[in-house]
C-alpha cells in the first residue's frame, strides 16, 4: 500500500466536474418537487452555462430512462453554447445499438472540439432484468465495440450479445480517439470490468479508509491485465462561510422530507438493488444522530436518493481541505454536486474552486 507520505509528494492538480440534473433530482428541500426545478432544457442548460462561468472543467450530464430527459439530445442541445468546459455524458449500454452510439459520441465529441467525455452506466433496461454476470458482460462488449470504433478502427466482434463486423463511421472524434470512458460500480463483475475496459473508475461517498481500500483494490485488479486505472468520486456539497452555517443549511435540506416520500425516491432508481446503492445505506446506517459518518461527510442525502447519498459539509477551507484528502489517496476528478444545483454550483465556484489546482483530465492513455 502506498504511503500517504508518498502520495504528498505528487501533484493534487484534479479535474472539478458539475451535474446537470437532467434527471429531477433538483429541490430546495430534498423530497419537496418544485415546478421551477425540474428537468428541462432550460433548467439544465442553465445550470451548465454557470458551471461554464464557474470555472468547472466538466459537467456530468445523467441519464435515467424513466427520469428527465435524454443526456445525448441535451449534450447536442447544449454543446454550441459552451466554448471551455467539457460534457461528460452518461449512456447506459443497451439502449442504442452501438455502432449507432459510436457515431452519435464521435459527432458530439466534434460538436464540442474535442471536449467530450463518456460516463458507461450498466443498468437494466426498463421492462427488463439482467442477472448481474451477464449485464457486466453485455456492458464490456458495448465498451470494447465503443472504443474500438471511436479510435477509428473496424471492428470485428463475435459475443454473446453482439456479432459484429463493421467498418468505424465516416465522422471520427476530434483527436481519432475515443474519448475517456468513466465507470464506477461496486460488484465483483463491475470491478472486473472496470479494471479491463475503464479509463476513469467512479465511485460514490465514503469515508477515507475505505476510499483508501478500494483504491487499492482497483490498482491491483487493473495491473492484472496490464492497465492502470484513474480514480473519480463523485459526492455533494454543501459549503457556507462557517460550519455552523453549512450544518444549518444540511438540516434545512431534510427539515420538510417525509420517510415514506424519501423510500419511494430511492426506489424509484432502475439501480436501487445495487451493491453500490447498499454501500451507501450502509454509509448512512454508521453515522452519528446528525448524520456525520466521519469528519465533513454528512449521510441525509441519501435519506432521499439513489445513489451518491452524502455530501462535503463546512466552510470553504474545510470543504477544500477534504477534497484534497481524497486527492492524497489517488482521487484525480471529483464530480460535484449541491442543492438547488444552480445555486450551490455559483457558491462552491466563488468560494472553494479558486482554491483549488484544476484542470480537465489529460488523455493519459
Amino acid at each position: 500500500m502506498q504511503t500517504r507520505d508518498a502520495r504528498a509528494t505528487r501533484s493534487r492538480r484534479v479535474e472539478v466536474s458539475w451535474f446537470a440534473a437532467l434527471c429531477d433530482d433538483d429541490y430546495e428541500y430534498l423530497g419537496v418537487p418544485d415546478p421551477a426545478l425540474a428537468s428541462s432544457f432550460p433548467h439544465c442548460r442553465d445550470i451548465a452555462l454557470r458551471a461554464e462561468r464557474g470555472g468547472f472543467d466538466n459537467i456530468l450530464l445523467p441519464s435515467g430512462y424513466t427520469l428527465g430527459i435524454d443526456s445525448i439530445a441535451f449534450a447536442a442541445g447544449v454543446a454550441p453554447r459552451l466554448e471551455r468546459m467539457r460534457l461528460l455524458v452518461a449512456v447506459r449500454c443497451g439502449e442504442l445499438w452501438p455502432p449507432q452510439l459510436a457515431r452519435q459520441l464521435a459527432t458530439l465529441d466534434r460538436m464540442l472540439g474535442g471536449r467530450l467525455s463518456v460516463n458507461v452506466i450498466s443498468s437494466d433496461m426498463p421492462g427488463t432484468a439482467l442477472e448481474s454476470e451477464r449485464r457486466y458482460a453485455r456492458t464490456l462488449e458495448v465498451m470494447q465495440i465503443l472504443r474500438t470504433l471511436l479510435d477509428g478502427k473496424p471492428v470485428s466482434h463475435h459475443g454473446a450479445f453482439y456479432d459484429l463486423e463493421i467498418e468505424p463511421p465516416a465522422v471520427r472524434t476530434a483527436s481519432g480517439r475515443s474519448p475517456l470512458f468513466y465507470f464506477g460500480g461496486l460488484s465483483e463483475p463491475a470491478r472486473e470490468v472496470a479494471a479491463r475496459a475503464a479509463d476513469v473508475y467512479l465511485m460514490w461517498p465514503d469515508t477515507l479508509p475505505e476510499v483508501e481500500r478500494l483504491l487499492d483494490d482497483m490498482r491491483a485488479r487493473a495491473a492484472a491485465h496490464g492497465r492502470a486505472l484513474r480514480f473519480g468520486y463523485r459526492v455533494h456539497v454543501i459549503v457556507r462561510e462557517t460550519e455552523a452555517e453549512a450544518r444549518a443549511a444540511a438540516r434545512r435540506l431534510v427539515s420538510r422530507l417525509d420517510p415514506e416520500l424519501g423510500s419511494a425516491i430511492r426506489q424509484r432508481s432502475l439501480d436501487h438493488a445495487s451493491v453500490g446503492v447498499r454501500r451507501q445505506a450502509e454509509v448512512r446506517d454508521a453515522a452519528d444522530a446528525e448524520g456525520f459518518v466521519e469528519d465533513h461527510l454528512w449521510t441525509g442525502i441519501g435519506r432521499a436518493r439513489s445513489g451518491c447519498g452524502a455530501a462535503i459539509v463546512g466552510d470553504p477551507d474545510q470543504v477544500r481541505a477534504k477534497l484534497e484528502a481524497y486527492a492524497d489517496l489517488g482521487i484525480e476528478a471529483f464530480i460535484l454536486s449541491g442543492y438547488p444545483h444552480a445555486e450551490e454550483c455559483e457558491r462552491f465556484a466563488a468560494a472553494v474552486l479558486p482554491r483549488l489546482d484544476h484542470g480537465p483530465l489529460d488523455d493519459a492513455r
